[in-house]
C-alpha cells in the first residue's frame, strides 16, 4: 500500500525541503498580512475572491459558499500549481481560518501532495524559515486539472432531514459561547442547527496552537461521534470555513473525512 502524506507538517520539516523546486507555498491568510510578512515565495491566495463565490444574499448558500470549480482551477494554474505540484499552505491564525479551507478545496480537486503548516506563520518564523514582504507573483502557468469536488458535501436539506437523526452527528465547530447563542459577532442570529453538537475546532489544537498528535485526535473523535460513521457525519460553522480546520484534524487522525455543510450557520440562520 502506498504511504500516505500526512495533512500536516512541521515548521521544521518545511524548513528541511524548502529549496525543493516542486515546492510551491499558498499563503491563505489576510492580505494586509501576507505584504507585511510572509514566508519567502509563497504566493497569496484571498478566502473571497479565489475560495468562494460570495453572494449578495447569504441566505442563498452561506458567506462563503464554494465558487465555480472552473474559476478556482483557472486561480490555481495563474499561481503557477501543476497536478505534480508538492503544495504547502498556511495562514497566521494556526490554520483555523482559510488554509484549512485552500487545504480541502484541493484535496476535493484530487490533489493528494498538500499539506498544512502546523502552527503557521509563527511557527514558520520561529523557526527560521526565510520570510518576505510585499507581493509575489508566479513565476511560471500550472497544468492543474480537475473537474469536480471530490469531497463529501451536504446541503441545507440533507441537515434539516437528519439533525435530530441519532444515526447522524451534526457536528458545530464554532466556539461554545455562538453555539450557546450567547453572543453572535457575524451573523445575524445566536444560536445553532437544532440537533446540532458543539466541539469547537479549538479543541484540535494544543495550548502554543499546534495541532494535538494523531493519536490524540482520533481518541477524542471516536469517543465524540460514539459509533456513528464518519460518512454520516456533517461538520458546519460559521461560514464553511473553519469547518475545514475539523476536517483537516480528522484527516491527520486518520479517520474519513465527513460532509462539509458549506453553507453552515450564516446560510442556516437567514432562512425564513
Amino acid at each position: 500500500m502506498e504511504n500516505r502524506m500526512s495533512p500536516i507538517i512541521n515548521a521544521s520539516e518545511l524548513l528541511n525541503i524548502y529549496s525543493n523546486e516542486i515546492l510551491l507555498i499558498l499563503d491563505a491568510g489576510n492580505l494586509a498580512s501576507y505584504e507585511s510578512k510572509h514566508i519567502q515565495g509563497a504566493l497569496y491566495v484571498d478566502l473571497n475572491n479565489d475560495m468562494a463565490e460570495v453572494p449578495a444574499n447569504a441566505a442563498n448558500g452561506g458567506r462563503h459558499p464554494l465558487p465555480d470549480i472552473t474559476k478556482f482551477i483557472l486561480k490555481m494554474q495563474h499561481l503557477g500549481v501543476s497536478d505534480d505540484s508538492y503544495i504547502v499552505v498556511y495562514d497566521d491564525k494556526n490554520a483555523s481560518n482559510a488554509a484549512a479551507r485552500l487545504w480541502w478545496m484541493l484535496k476535493a480537486c484530487g490533489h493528494n501532495k498538500v499539506q498544512v503548516l502546523n502552527g503557521g506563520l509563527q511557527a514558520a518564523e520561529a523557526n527560521g524559515i526565510p520570510l518576505n514582504s510585499g507581493l509575489e507573483l508566479a513565476k511560471n502557468k500550472g497544468n492543474f486539472s480537475a473537474s469536480n469536488w471530490d469531497l463529501p458535501l451536504s446541503d441545507i436539506e440533507e441537515v434539516r432531514k437528519v439533525s435530530n437523526d441519532t444515526n447522524y452527528k451534526v457536528i458545530d465547530v464554532r466556539d461554545a459561547y455562538r453555539y450557546e447563542g450567547i453572543s453572535e459577532p457575524i451573523d445575524l442570529v445566536a444560536g445553532h442547527i437544532p440537533g446540532a453538537v458543539n466541539l469547537p475546532f479549538s479543541m484540535n489544537l494544543t495550548e502554543a496552537g499546534l495541532f494535538k498528535n494523531p493519536d490524540e485526535l482520533k481518541t477524542m473523535y471516536t469517543e465524540f461521534l460514539n459509533n456513528v460513521s464518519c460518512q454520516n457525519t456533517i461538520v458546519h460553522c460559521g461560514s464553511g470555513v473553519t469547518a475545514c480546520h475539523t476536517l483537516l484534524a480528522m484527516d491527520y487522525a486518520g479517520l474519513s473525512i465527513p460532509k462539509l455543510y458549506v453553507g453552515s450557520w450564516s446560510e442556516w440562520s437567514r432562512q425564513e
